[in-house]
């Protein structure tokens, strides 16, 4: 019984041996056809590395800013009679946006009319009566005061219910009603907001080093994600005097046309600060690039001959480069490209380095410096 044992166990394991031989045998072989394994080319498209002259500009972040913004508010304690605006409304200087309650005033002003019209009478009275020193100087005197302090009282009054007849100080855009037909209004309380929107202000900040480029009437591009594919063009019209001794920025104000309104104060927007100089640079389509945390890298297409037409095969080589500004479609490459060099344009990302690829450019799309998302 126990020799049945022992030698089932013996088979057992000379079974196992057996077939993990066969297996070992098997996965070797696997791993010498990895090895040997080349994988079949790629299809991509190149562009030829090129020096170009591109303005000098400096960007920043800015916020806009009405070039007339104030919140109407009441000067003084009143009953809302009448509202004369709608929210959102453009208006003009001067027209009416509400009306306080002026019945107290305005019978107060026919009260001090006609006294300042007795006392004009008694005035010229005494005019006549003053030559032929029937009054005494100093009774005219008197006369004369009391003429000047009933039309000061007048002058106040009208004064009074020309502060209770709320106007437009300038032409601009309203904003929401903050008040409601009836409400008695307290000095200070906030009617609506009145922005003046074309032109505009658009403040941004650049480091002090900069400086000497900034002056008055350089050109500024905006763009915002709030306008896409849009361009608005403007120039700056301020430069403070001042650095921020926190940031050591100094901040500039440009001036935009805004004749749609469709910039709003308060909005963010990119602004490019085009400088009077050129700066020559090598570029590449930004496609191009493999961006990696500590490496960006581009693949050169090896003996990239008669590559502007029909599909032929190449060798790929992984170049790491060092990157400088983005415009457009294109991006500058401050060091590891030549003029020249030829780097896979589109589907870089399924290559490695060695892999053979075959350029077809009839499949390239348009890189442009300046491309329109609206376009096609």
């Amino acid at each position: 019984m126990k020799k049945t044992i022992i030698f089932s166990i013996i088979g057992l394991i000379v079974l196992i041996g057996v077939l993990g031989g066969v297996k070992g045998l098997q996965i070797n072989r696997m791993i010498a056809q990895g090895k040997q394994y080349v994988p079949p080319p790629e299809t991509v498209t190149t562009a030829v590395t090129r020096s170009d002259t591109w303005p000098s500009v400096l960007t920043a972040m800015g916020s806009l800013e009405a070039v007339q913004g104030v919140m109407v508010t009441a000067e003084l304690t009143g009953k809302v009679v009448k509202i004369a605006f709608d929210p959102g409304s453009a208006v003009k200087a001067g027209d009416l946006l509400v009306q306080q309650d002026t019945s107290s005033e305005a019978a107060q002003l026919r009260s001090a009319e006609a006294s300042m019209e007795l006392a004009r009478l008694n005035l010229e009275r005494a005019k006549e009566l003053l030559p032929q020193k029937v009054i005494t100087p100093s009774n005219y005197d008197s006369v004369e005061a009391e003429f000047k302090q009933a039309a000061a009282q007048v002058d106040a009054i009208r004064a009074t219910i020309a502060k209770k007849t709320i106007r437009a100080p300038f032409a601009g855009r309203l904003g929401l009603r903050q008040i409601n037909l009836g409400q008695t209004l307290n000095d200070g309380d906030t009617i609506v907001s009145l922005q003046a929107m074309d032109p505009i202000f658009v403040n941004f900040q650049l480091p002090q080093q900069e400086l000497a480029k900034i002056r008055q009437g350089l050109s500024v591009t905006l763009t915002s994600d709030a306008l896409p594919g849009e361009t608005v063009e403007g120039a700056i019209t301020a430069v403070n005097p001042q650095v921020d001794s926190a940031t050591r920025n100094i901040r500039v104000q440009a001036t935009v046309a805004n004749t749609r309104e469709h910039l709003r104060p308060g909005m963010f927007v990119n602004v490019t600060l085009a400088l009077p100089t050129v700066q020559t640079v090598l570029t590449i389509p930004s496609t191009a690039v493999l961006y990696a945390p500590y490496s960006d890298s581009v693949f050169i297409v090896e003996n990239p001959s008669n590559d502007t037409g029909a599909s032929s095969k190449r060798v790929v080589r992984q170049q790491v480069v060092r990157l400088g500004e983005k415009r457009g479609d294109y991006i500058a490459v401050t060091s590891g490209l030549e003029e020249g060099e030829s780097v896979v344009s589109t589907g870089a990302f399924k290559l490695r380095n060695g892999q053979s690829v075959v350029v077809d450019n009839t499949l390239s799309p348009e890189f442009k410096l300046a491309p329109n998302p609206q376009e096609g």
